[in-house]
């Protein structure tokens, strides 16, 4: 009887947990060429955050390089934050700051959370001084959908 129990057990966990991770009929798995993407290039004196943004329906996610740079033989070091905004541009996420570049460039790759529906209306993005600081930022708008 033990047997019988644990066994239609398992298949109830086993059919809830096909149930719950299979797809609805004719969906397909969304790959990262699905979602829209931004490109970014932010300069400020002989530093600079170049990158893209990739809008998801609750974060974003920043990929790129920034570089800093020695500036009056004084070493400069370099991060990129993001924001992510509302429509009526009020923050509701924001993100990244490492790793700090100083005297070279240094790839990033993070995400943003934008935990609302629809996601984020826009990121704002800066290249920052290493502290946090900004020193000069860019907002950009989510794409309008082709539809």
């Amino acid at each position: 009887m033990k047997s019988h129990l644990t066994a239609a057990v398992g298949s109830v966990v086993l059919a809830a947990g096909t149930l719950l991770g299979a797809p609805a009929a004719g969906a397909q798995a969304a790959t990262a060429s699905d979602y829209p993407t931004s490109d970014f290039n932010i300069d400020f004196g002989a530093t600079w955050t170049r990158g893209t943004v990739t809008w998801y329906n609750r974060s974003v996610r920043l990929v790129g390089y920034h570089r800093s740079a020695v500036r009056d033989s004084a070493l400069t070091c370099r991060t990129t934050y993001a924001y992510t905004l509302q429509g009526d541009r009020a923050v509701i996420g924001q993100g990244g700051g490492y790793p700090i570049a100083c005297g070279a460039v240094a790839s990033y790759n993070f995400v943003v959370p934008a935990d609302q529906p629809g996601g984020a209306a826009y990121v704002r993005v800066c290249l920052d001084d290493g502290n946090l600081k900004d020193l000069e930022c860019l907002r950009i708008p989510r794409p309008r959908s082709a539809g």
